[in-house]
């Protein structure tokens, strides 16, 4: 079955004067126009195009690659408005058709957004919203765990800090004290997440959290305190060359790292050696 709005594999199965009809494992066909059609281009070869409804309403096929597919978001410039929505450029010749009932302030042309798209189930049309909020995950899950590093495309601005799109799936929220410079709508950018709030909300971090937050070293000796079960016989008063032979840094380095570990709560000192927490 055809996907409309999706990249799928299709077969060339004949080619009319408008260009090669493309069919599917159901035997169901879509024309790729002769605009995009290449050369090395022969019945019978596999393809992989891009399916939506053209200005007649009818299913059509391209090599282009659209700004986003279906359930995906991406930033778009509005190239028009009229009296029944507003019309964005998404990288194919029909452009994005957004309703009023799907924005979440009246957009204005020439201005960009952050859209999604899903196919409308009256009308079997490609729609845009912005009103991106049933369309992503609000909780932490399996997929997202401490510290994991992530995309992130910025869509709003609160009074706490910006709203960003997680792994193109997920809301979450940096907060102000996070952030150097402004961040604007669209902007992508990394970030990492923070650990779970209690109403499962997701925060993310422009930083790195946890371990990787750390610096080499002390990362290197708190990795060896995990790895041994949270306990190692090292202390400040250790002779240098079991400290070398054990982390490989010397011993000024090692009670560096053991005090950045210690001022961030991440170790016990003790006078048998370090304990983890």
């Amino acid at each position: 079955m055809l996907s409309i709005g999706e990249y799928q594999t299709l077969t060339i199965n004949r080619e009319a004067q408008q260009g090669f009809y493309l069919k599917d494992e159901s035997g169901a066909e879509v024309l790729l126009p002769r605009t995009y059609i290449t050369p090395d281009m022969h019945p019978g070869d596999p393809i992989e195009v891009f399916v939506y409804c053209d200005s007649e309403d009818k299913e059509v096929a391209t090599t282009l690659k659209p700004a986003l597919t279906v359930g995906q978001f991406a930033y778009l410039r509005i190239t028009d408005v009229n009296e029944f929505g507003a019309f964005a450029d998404w990288g194919i010749p029909k452009e994005l058709f957004i309703p009023f009932r799907n924005q979440g302030t009246r957009l204005i042309k020439g201005r960009s957004y952050v859209v999604t798209m899903y196919v409308d189930e009256f009308s079997n049309r490609l729609v845009g919203t912005t009103k991106l909020k049933p369309f992503l995950r609000h909780e932490l899950d399996a997929g997202l765990e401490k510290g994991r590093e992530v995309d992130l495309l910025v869509y709003a601005r609160t009074d706490l800090g910006y709203k960003v799109i997680i792994n193109q799936t997920y809301a979450g929220l940096v907060y102000d004290n996070e952030v150097v410079e402004p961040l604007h709508s669209g902007q992508q950018l990394k970030g990492y997440i923070k650990p779970a709030r209690e109403d499962g909300k997701i925060d993310v971090s422009l930083h790195p959290v946890g371990h990787q937050s750390i610096e080499p070293n002390a990362r290197k000796i708190l990795e060896k305190l995990e790895s041994s079960g949270g306990f190692l016989p090292f202390t400040d008063k250790s002779d240098p060359d079991l400290i070398w032979e054990e982390f490989g840094i010397s011993k000024k380095l090692f009670k560096k790292a053991l005090g950045a570990l210690y001022r961030q709560r991440l170790v016990d000192l003790r006078e048998d050696g370090i304990y983890g927490r």
